[in-house]
Order: structure tokens, then C-alpha cells, then sequence
């Protein structure tokens, strides 16, 4: 059941640092795009599983806890993204 819950290929490693630099280009939109909807999916695929692994009497917290962290960095890096596709306007 792991295998379902836990997508085959990690979107970014590191929202912060160098890695996710060099994944997305911030100055092309369609790549932009394009992980913003790998990371909405894989955001949609973890609430679905905690929603399974919650309703099951006997499940795991500490896999349920690392869930929701997971979901959380993924909202964040949603959001630093979305942020990128916004143009900056002189002041």
C-alpha cells in the first residue's frame, strides 16, 4: 500500500536550495507550469492518503505526521511558484 501512497518520482528535493534552482527555470513560465501541476498532484495524492491512513483504526502516526509535513513543504513550494509566475511591477 506504500507504493501507491508515495508517488514513483520526487518533484523537487529542496525548495530552498540549489537543487530546485536548477530544476525550474523561473523565467519560463511553462516549465513553472509544468511543476506547479506535478506538485499540486502529488499534493492531491497525499491528502487522499492521509485520508485513508486517518481512517484506519490501526494507523502508523508517525507516518501520518510525515505525511502532513510533506504535504505542508509541498503547499509552500506551490506557493513560492505561484508567486514566481506573478510579474514584478515597477513601484
Amino acid at each position: 500500500m506504500r507504493a501507491a501512497i508515495v508517488p514513483a518520482r520526487v518533484a523537487v528535493t529542496d525548495c530552498h536550495g540549489a537543487v530546485y534552482a536548477q530544476r525550474v527555470d523561473a523565467s519560463n513560465p511553462a516549465d513553472v507550469a509544468q511543476q506547479l501541476a506535478e506538485l499540486r498532484r502529488e499534493h492531491r495524492e497525499l491528502d487522499e492518503a492521509i485520508l485513508l491512513l486517518v481512517a484506519n483504526i490501526e494507523a502508523d502516526e508517525v507516518a501520518v505526521k510525515r505525511m502532513k509535513k510533506r504535504k505542508l513543504w509541498l503547499k509552500d513550494c506551490i506557493a513560492r511558484l505561484e508567486s514566481a509566475l506573478i510579474p514584478d511591477e515597477p513601484a
